[in-house]
């Protein structure tokens, strides 16, 4: 089958009965997959059929490809660029900086994924670190042109509460201020209402 034939997305419960199949066929823990069915992407054909699927589990801008798995693995080969490049995607909408991996199979080296060294692997989220077994890795983006971005935005982002909360004391003092005004001078009205009214009804008393 042609590549241009192949479909990637995210996976659904419709897509349950033939991921657990694929699952348990690779010894994974299928009752935790399921339950993380929304990380991974699934590769079809076009007319439906499932061949393939790939999870990504995030921890923090960090993003760990996991539990691999194909209908045929004869078509591995064909199917992961597409699950790859729909990966980067992922990462990308995330805003991750680095994606790890343990699979060994030489396409990742051959997409830029290499072995971590010590310092490296410094960087490894701790929910990861107890995996055993050897880590791929590959720096997405710079981590600390990333956190000063996040700085300026969350700096933009405290001036623009910091004037807004300003606007909105400005409005409240006006408000009381008119408050204040209208409440003098309803109290002269009614002054003004009730000394004319005394003074009616003294003239009245006055002529009786």
């Amino acid at each position: 089958m042609s590549e241009s034939n192949y479909r990637v997305r995210r996976a659904t419960v419709d897509d349950l009965k033939e991921l657990t199949s694929i699952w348990a066929a690779m010894k994974y823990p299928v009752a935790d997959l399921e339950r993380r069915l929304t990380e991974f992407q699934i590769v079809e054909t076009s007319d439906g059929k499932l061949l393939g699927a790939l999870g990504m589990e995030m921890a923090g801008r960090h993003g760990r490809l996991h539990s691999e798995g194909f209908t045929d693995f004869g078509l591995a080969d064909s199917l992961r660029p597409k699950l790859w490049e729909r990966m980067q995607s992922v990462a990308n909408n995330h805003g991750l900086v680095r994606m790890w991996i343990q699979e060994t199979a030489p396409f990742w080296n051959r997409n830029g994924l290499n072995q971590a060294d010590a310092e490296t692997l410094k960087k490894l989220p701790a929910a990861w670190s107890t995996f055993p077994g050897l880590w791929l890795t590959i720096q997405l983006r710079d981590e600390a042109a990333v956190e000063l971005s996040l700085d300026k935005e969350l700096a933009k982002f405290m001036e623009f509460e910091k004037a807004r909360t300003a606007q909105a004391m400005s409005q409240a003092r006006v408000l009381k201020f008119i408050a204040g005004v209208v409440a003098v001078l309803l109290a002269i009205a009614v002054g003004v209402v009730s000394f004319y009214v005394l003074k009616h009804r003294a003239l009245l008393q006055g002529h009786q």
